[in-house]
């Protein structure tokens, strides 16, 4: 497990590099954490780009929230179902934050995710 950066500075900083990496890869920049997240689960997801209905796109935006949040141990991945959906377990309850601390908590996972995984 993984100690990730939570300085509210560094996050910002280095969410500054992920909007530009999409903005650079598709001359867009995403304009909500909600977005990234969808783009992050159809990437775990990996059937491509097709048409989600609404339910599916929640899906994926929870498939992205387990795995960044599982770098620090909140989630584990218990396998894919037979359609090829992963399916995560919570093992350890994600503290108890407000708005403002959510926000960077998940921003630092997201920005971990593109340092190991992407960039």
């Amino acid at each position: 497990m993984e100690m990730i950066e939570f300085e509210p500075e560094v996050v910002q900083a280095a969410w500054e590099n992920v909007l530009d990496f999409f903005e650079k890869q598709f001359n867009k920049r995403p304009s909500d954490l909600e977005s990234i997240l969808f783009l992050i689960g159809v990437q775990e997801l990996g059937i491509g780009h097709r048409v989600f209905t609404k339910e599916e796109k929640q899906d994926l935006m929870h498939i992205a929230t387990c795995k960044v949040l599982s770098f620090s141990g909140f989630y584990e991945l218990e396998g894919l179902d037979e359609a090829g959906w992963p399916h995560w377990n919570l093992v350890t309850p994600a503290p108890s934050l407000n708005f403002k601390e959510q926000d960077i908590l998940l921003k630092a996972h997201i920005i971990h995710y593109f340092e190991t995984e992407v960039f």
